[in-house]
């Protein structure tokens, strides 16, 4: 049986971490591998530090969990995220649920090492392009919450479109939902992304955080 997108996701991530070893570079600023499996493993083992992935004021406690699991070895992460989240975590969760929770941080994590490491945009991952675009579609009020006074419209190569935000000044996002969800979750200039509008409006694009 095929694995769900985030769960093929997570398993090419780890066959990844494993090949690259501790001090691999990856697209997080500042972090290496060892830095990211720590991330990983407090997001999936440590409920306390989940809120403050979204919560801006409540960073400091994940910073500090995070921390912590940097002191452990490198390959002893990878092992952990191996045996997958545990049952009681609140990213374990069963079927379609885990993809729900799941699957932008596993795709982004998984393009944060290929990319750093000379990959480049992947052509043979369609299957990821519905449920991205469904999940951008969901997080678009995170992803442009400080993007004051800018409309944003994405565009997929198929012509379907999806209004982000409203704004007096317009922008239209042109890519494959998986390049612009890179690009809105701030790996831009790493995503296969068109930027469409004036020049300021542009220019607002590629230097307002978009995301949280």
């Amino acid at each position: 049986m095929p694995l769900s997108p985030a769960r093929a996701e997570r398993a090419a991530l780890l066959d990844l971490l494993g090949q690259a070893g501790p001090d691999a570079p990856t697209l997080c600023t500042g972090w290496t591998t060892h830095d990211l499996a720590a991330h990983l493993v407090a997001r999936e083992r440590r409920p306390a530090a989940v809120p403050g992935l979204v919560v801006p004021r409540l960073h400091g406690i994940t910073a500090r969990i995070e921390a912590t699991m940097r002191r452990r070895p490198y390959d002893e992460l990878v092992k952990t995220l191996r045996g997958g989240a545990p049952f009681w975590s609140p990213l374990g969760l069963p079927g379609r649920l885990y993809d729900t929770a799941n699957l932008h941080e596993m795709y982004v994590h998984h393009e944060d090492v290929r990319r750093a490491l000379g990959g480049g945009a992947r052509l043979d991952a369609p299957e990821l392009d519905d449920p991205l675009w469904a999940r951008l579609k969901l997080l678009s009020p995170a992803f442009t919450a400080r993007a004051r006074g800018l409309g944003i419209t994405a565009v997929r190569p198929d012509g379907v479109s999806f209004r982000l935000r409203s704004g007096d000044d317009e922008v239209v996002l042109r890519g494959t939902p998986r390049e612009l969800f890179l690009w809105l979750f701030g790996r831009r200039e790493q995503a296969d992304v068109t930027v469409e509008g004036s020049t300021g409006a542009v220019a607002a694009a590629r230097t307002v955080p978009l995301a949280w």
